[in-house]
């Protein structure tokens, strides 16, 4: 085997530098990286194409109608006195502005419908959260039928609490008025607990129908519902309902309870 560490090899010469080398320097390829024209000033249809206008019916009010349906309480509860049913629905039809109100609230026990009414309304949009309520309400309840004059307001309050406020004024000067508010507390995407409270006051004793002056009742309730879909949930809850002054004398003379604690199950649905 040949021995090619002792082998000579030629010298070679270096490389002369070339002329690129030697000339290209950072001053010369900073100019080789401007623009060989200047930037041409942004114009309106350079501005137009980069944010396209929004669809016409998302920016203004539009004609369109459109309705909903809401069974927000479908419930029922087995006590002493027996079972029991109540409900509250509301519904609109109408745009953004003008709507159209149908509202329900009830309640049966042992069979007999012990309150129930019904409240067509015109709303109209006073700001993004509020409307002014004005119509007609009719009772079904014992001591017979009745019809008032409505006059509310409704909407969202600061920290999401939805509020309901109305006035009803009915024959021969009779009035009454009812206040409702809830909450929605979001324990997770589909578990959501709701305190709900609402109130009722006359301003003259109505004997046939178990009511007195000033403050007749209070109802305090805290509900737990699960979103099978966003249209669909049940709930369960519990539901104390008291009675004061003069109405809680008339119950007590009809044998009934000023005080009532209920645990109830139910639906809520909308469409």
């Amino acid at each position: 085997m040949p021995d090619h560490a002792g082998m000579l090899h030629p010298a070679t010469a270096p490389a002369a530098p070339t002329q690129s080398s030697t000339t290209c320097t950072c001053a010369d390829a900073a100019t080789t990286a401007l623009p060989r024209e200047p930037i041409p000033p942004i114009t309106d249809a350079d501005r137009a194409a980069a944010f396209p206008a929004l669809r016409e019916h998302t920016m203004q009010h539009g004609p369109s109608r459109v309705g909903y349906l809401l069974l927000d309480r479908l419930e029922g509860w087995d006590a002493e006195r027996g079972s029991g049913q109540a409900w509250e629905a509301s519904a609109w039809y109408g745009g953004d502005i003008h709507r159209l109100w149908l509202r329900s609230e009830g309640e049966r026990s042992g069979g007999h419908t012990e309150a129930a009414d019904l409240e067509a309304l015109y709303g109209r949009a006073v700001s993004p959260w509020w409307d002014l309520l004005v119509g007609v309400k009719q009772d079904v309840a014992p001591g017979g039928a009745r019809t008032s004059a409505a006059f509310g307001v409704q909407g969202m309050a600061p920290y999401k609490f939805e509020v309901a406020a109305t006035l009803y004024v009915g024959e021969g000067g009779s009035a009454s008025a009812r206040l409702e508010g809830e909450y929605d507390v979001l324990l997770t995407n589909r578990w959501i607990l709701q305190p709900r409270l609402e109130a009722e006051a006359t301003f003259a004793d109505d004997r046939a129908h178990g009511i007195g002056n000033g403050l007749s009742t209070v109802e305090a309730g805290l509900r737990l519902r699960y979103e099978i879909s966003r249209r669909v949930a049940p709930y369960l809850g519990v539901v104390h309902e008291r009675a004061f002054g003069a109405t809680a004398d008339y119950r007590r003379d009809a044998g009934e309870s000023a005080r009532d604690t209920r645990v109830v199950a139910g639906v809520r649905v909308w469409f």
